[in-house]
């Protein structure tokens, strides 16, 4: 009988040690973090209750929001530099899609600092991001930003208004864009900075519409090849040409 328990203790209980050891090595192995700081260049400290955020997205698609993949407050912020940490689990990363890292500084709920450029990253890179903020204006948001919004078509240059069929646009910040033309589906390549914008590669299926709407859609394709830069605001889009002239409008989509 001794001889049993003693097998017992000896073999029964082991296997439940090395399994409890063994749980915390796997969790930290599986996590990835991406690092790095945000700064600006204007000369401003920042108050006490100033809050840092950092998000880590998926910004493949042009017509959904962004998926967040992992983020970080900090609070209070304290001084630029400010370093960032964002912890995230590796298994969710695709290599087809497109990844951004994104921020902002508030100030008693109030933004102060926003990145307004695209800071597009590898989220398996092991090198430190520098994230440039721009300041916003006292007692004003940042312009509407052209991304994550299907715009309807309303004027087209050469052709006036469109009404019927309905004509959409949108955009990602993984640099897609396309949309319903008048006939057909589109699609193209965009590159954004700032309030400039340059569309090219435009490509769309081969449906034949009548002579009038496909006046209005290769007006649309001429048009969107033009583009040099963009104003939104107010659910309004405006894209100008390299002179200045406007030669599309939308409006956002409900």
């Amino acid at each position: 009988m001794l001889d049993r328990l003693a097998e017992f203790f000896v073999f029964g209980f082991v296997p439940l040690v090395v399994g409890s050891l063994a749980v915390p090595g796997l969790s930290v192995a599986a996590e990835k973090v991406v690092r790095g700081e945000v700064t600006y260049r204007e000369r401003i400290a920042l108050p006490p209750s100033a809050v840092l955020s950092v998000q880590l997205a998926d910004v493949s698609l042009a017509d959904a929001p962004a998926r967040i993949i992992g983020e970080q407050t900090v609070k209070p912020a304290g001084q630029v530099p400010i370093s960032f940490e964002i912890k995230f689990d590796p298994s969710v990363i695709r290599s087809q899609m497109t990844y951004a890292l994104q921020a902002r500084i508030t100030v008693d709920g109030k933004l102060m600092f926003i990145s307004d450029v695209r800071h597009r990253l590898d989220p398996q890179t092991d090198a430190p991001q520098t994230i440039m903020l721009k300041i916003v204006a006292s007692g004003t948001e940042p312009a509407a930003s052209v991304f994550g919004q299907i715009w309807v078509v309303d004027y087209v240059d050469g052709i006036g208004a469109i009404t019927a069929p309905r004509a959409t646009f949108r955009v990602s910040e993984a640099g897609k864009a396309g949309g319903n033309g008048p006939c057909n589906t589109y699609f193209a390549t965009a590159n954004v900075d700032g309030q400039a914008i340059a569309i090219s590669e435009i490509g769309s299926t081969y449906k034949a519409c009548a002579p009038e709407v496909m006046a209005e859609e290769r007006a649309l394709f001429d048009a969107l090849a033009k583009a040099a830069s963009y104003k939104a605001d107010a659910g309004k889009l405006t894209i100008s040409d390299r002179d200045g002239r406007d030669i599309l409008r939308f409006s956002a989509a409900s």
